[in-house]
């Protein structure tokens, strides 16, 4: 099972006329798990569901792609929301309301309800920073991390409004990287959090604070990808027709993990001994699945089409995803 913890909430995009808005479910972590799920794999989303219309439609959204929700408790607080803008590049950007909303009220019980088969967990976004729920997700990430049996995996998912000071956002970020196995962030995120220092310093600076794998995703221009026992690597980018960004990052991770588990890579010591190619070929799995995603409005990401005569291990093309309505 792969497990995704983190907010979800609702986002208002711009429809119709001027100051028209259309209600969507979003949220980094559900869009993880949503990417993980079209790609065929077992996925739980451990999420605090508010108890009303909003809270209900994520609920159904999820469940309607075949995500485990077990572990998603009710909440009696209202739904995060954020209001979508797109610049002319359509690059996404966000305005929160999150003040006492569902996402942040983790418990202790709540949070020790991790499905017992959960072979891979993925935090970030919100949730990993946004108090007071983010110290219950940093003592189970932290737990599982000091049992080692458990592959975890980061995503900082920066939002400057919202962290401040980099300054202060910094000791935020690096707690969680120090507990986490896979690492994932955006070229945009590490300019912000370290002005002045590329992503070669930022890899090796989170690989020295205990990260195996560390992904800075740099847009058009693909990957750049540090290892902690192999020399740095850069992926290359696909060119598409872009619609807008919204959830790419999200679908990144989505199937860089789910490359890793057709690999057989589940575990601390299954990543600790990964070749380079295999590396290569998930994070070039990740590159298709986040540039496809892309190519569509909002965050939609592809689905995996049936490979019955392709051993699981191969590379993803084109050819192998692709979308509902197509």
């Amino acid at each position: 099972m792969l497990t995704v913890i983190g907010e979800a909430l609702i986002d208002l995009v711009p429809a119709g006329e001027p100051g028209g808005y259309r209600a969507r479910p979003g949220g980094s972590p559900l869009n993880v798990a949503i990417g993980l799920a079209r790609l065929g794999h077992r996925t739980a989303l451990m999420a605090r569901l508010a108890d009303n219309a909003f809270g209900r439609l994520l609920r159904e959204h999820a469940a309607s792609e075949g995500i485990d929700l077990t572990c998603a408790p009710w909440a009696t607080e209202p739904t995060t929301l954020a209001i979508v803008s797109l610049d002319s590049d359509a690059q996404a950007s966000y305005d929160f309301y999150l003040d006492g909303t569902a996402d942040w009220q983790w418990t202790d019980a709540q949070t020790a309800a991790l499905p017992e088969d959960t072979t891979i967990l993925h935090h970030g976004s919100l949730a990993s920073w946004t108090p007071p729920g983010d110290e219950r997700i940093h003592a189970l990430a932290s737990e599982l991390h000091r049992h080692g049996s458990v592959l975890i995996s980061y995503d900082p998912n920066i939002r400057p409004a919202l962290l401040g000071k980099p300054s202060h956002a910094r000791p935020l970020i690096e707690r969680n990287v120090g507990v986490s196995h896979i690492v994932k962030a955006s070229r945009d995120d590490i300019d912000w959090l370290y002005p002045g220092h590329g992503p070669e310093h930022v890899g090796a600076a989170w690989i020295d604070l205990g990260a195996q794998l560390v992904i800075v995703t740099d847009g058009p221009r693909g990957a750049h990808v540090f290892r902690s026992a192999a020399a740095p690597a850069h992926r290359p980018g696909r060119a598409v027709q872009v619609a807008d960004t919204v959830g790419a990052g999200d679908a990144f991770t989505a199937g860089l993990l789910g490359a890793l588990v057709r690999n057989g890579v589940q575990t601390p010591d299954q990543l600790r001994q990964a070749t380079p190619q295999l590396l290569d070929n998930a994070v070039d799995d990740a590159i298709l699945v986040s540039a496809l995603t892309c190519e569509r409005v909002g965050a939609d990401p592809p689905m995996a089409l049936p490979r019955p005569h392709t051993p699981p291990s191969t590379p993803l093309s084109a050819a192998d995803l692709g979308f509902r309505d197509v």
